[in-house]
């Protein structure tokens, strides 16, 4: 298992390679986003496998309702906190919108700043045939790079909703063509986002790199959400393949409430949350 300690005793580092020998034992692979710094402790401290830094911090962190707005800045900052507080998982960054769609050397320059600036260990970029060249690119200079086939958040304008994508034929082939050579040209992985289950299940079975699902079936090689989603301190988003492991809106709701109770009532700080 990815959890094994090494000879220091510390968790043994899970990288691109450790993610290949898991789709090959049959071991699911384990993703949840963070943006900062305490988030990616406590996920990586509960044995996380990946920690994605999403371009999704324009919805959970900055408020926007699109991923559309996040800038190359915004994410080497969300990235770089991340990294600090991470042992053992391995830390991917998306590219955020117009970072990579332009021309390949474009996508190279700010792949490489999402390394060397934000200490990512690899990156994630949406789409199919139009930015393999891209990948290639990216790839041949020593940065791993996953790719994300499917519903692709930063197309939202393109597409128009939200709705589960390659339910007909002609999109479905589409998408199983783009995923081979999206391997082809060296991804090491692929997120699969809102899709049929029996299409991602095909998919992974023809790749030979693993799937990461999220809405798209029990049969891919791993699955990620959104933490603020699973968490549930988000309580707006409720999509079907959305599971809720705790309501820590609540929760923080009532701590708050709780607060201001006692600071209005004199109850805290007490004689023992005083100094002499």
């Amino acid at each position: 298992m990815s959890t094994q300690k090494n000879s220091n005793n510390r968790p043994k580092k899970v990288t691109t390679q450790t993610l290949v020998e898991m789709k090959e034992r049959g071991d699911k692979i384990s993703m949840l986003t963070a943006y900062d710094y305490t988030m990616a402790q406590i996920l990586d401290q509960a044995g996380i496998d990946v920690i994605l830094v999403g371009d999704s911090a324009s919805n959970v962190m900055a408020g926007h309702d699109t991923t559309v707005p996040m800038t190359m800045d915004h994410m080497i900052y969300h990235t770089s906190c991340v990294a600090r507080g991470v042992e053992k998982a391995l830390v991917i960054a998306d590219l955020p919108f117009m970072s990579y769609q332009v021309k390949p050397t474009e996508a190279l320059t700010n792949a490489g700043r999402m390394m060397k600036e934000a200490g990512a260990h690899a990156v994630k970029l949406e789409g199919g045939k139009p930015v393999v060249k891209t990948v290639n690119k990216i790839v041949e200079a020593g940065i791993p790079v996953m790719g994300h086939l499917g519903l692709t958040p930063q197309s939202i304008y393109k597409f128009g909703t939200y709705k589960v994508r390659a339910t007909e034929n002609t999109e479905a082939d589409q998408l199983i063509e783009d995923a081979k050579r999206l391997e082809e040209a060296g991804c090491f992985s692929i997120v699969l986002e809102k899709i049929p289950a029996e299409l991602a299940q095909r998919v992974t079975n023809e790749l030979s790199i693993p799937t990461i699902g999220i809405g798209a079936g029990a049969n891919c090689d791993g699955q990620v959400l959104v933490s603020h989603d699973m968490l549930g301190l988000n309580k707006e988003f409720k999509p079907r393949f959305l599971r809720r492991y705790a309501d820590m809106h609540t929760d923080m709701t009532d701590a708050v409430q709780q607060y201001i109770s006692d600071v209005k009532s004199g109850d805290f700080p007490n004689e023992n949350e005083e100094y002499d």
